[in-house]
């Protein structure tokens, strides 16, 4: 069975990415891509072209990748979790990619394809207070008091935040959850957890 047949076979004769039956055609995940079922998925002409072309992404589209996020396939799993980090600028992709969970190797995998392209926020570093880069997910703790504006409430030194968010356009500042609410935290304020 070639690679195109296998690959409708798994996602029934569905893109993997959006569940559209029509304009059908084989993408290579780069950079593993050996041309094998592995490494290869089955795409839509909407979702392809908008993958190949970041300035043509319609946000709207990848709210498909609430569902397609969760596949067991590796290959799946890679471009949903490089759509939602193109798209990390908005809450709800950022939201999916914190829930999102990639073994190591399918991880590196992602990542390996992410770096260079356009729309990747690899040029802005986000660092704790000792110089530890930051990443989305991460741990950290609060180094001291924080007075939360406009909340009525001091986020407490020693505090755990689960799962930050980095603020794409600025390195100064993490997002996450204390007290039930999200807030903004400058880096310079926190310690990444071990």
């Amino acid at each position: 069975m070639n690679t195109e047949n296998a690959l409708h076979t798994r996602s029934e004769s569905k893109c993997e990415l959006c569940g559209a039956a029509d304009n059908l055609a084989v993408y290579e995940v780069p950079p593993s891509s050996d041309g094998g079922v592995d490494t290869c998925v089955l795409l839509c002409a909407t979702c392809r072209e908008q993958i190949d072309n970041p300035d043509k992404v319609d946000v709207h589209h990848w709210h498909c990748l609430n569902d397609s996020m969760w596949s067991q396939v590796p290959a799946v799993q890679v471009m949903a979790w490089r759509m939602l980090k193109r798209l990390s600028s908005e809450s709800w992709a950022q939201d999916l990619l914190e829930m999102l969970y990639l073994d190591g190797e399918t991880l590196a995998w992602a990542k390996a394809g992410n770096e260079g392209q356009a729309g990747g926020d690899d040029s802005v570093r986000h660092v704790d207070s000792n110089g530890a880069l930051l990443e989305a997910g991460d741990t950290v703790t609060l180094i001291k008091d924080l007075n939360v504006k406009g909340a009525n409430f001091t986020a407490k030194r020693g505090t755990a935040v689960r799962g930050i968010s980095l603020v794409a356009d600025n390195p100064e500042q993490i997002e996450g959850r204390v007290n039930g609410q999200q807030i903004v935290i400058l880096t310079k304020f926190v310690k990444k957890a071990k």
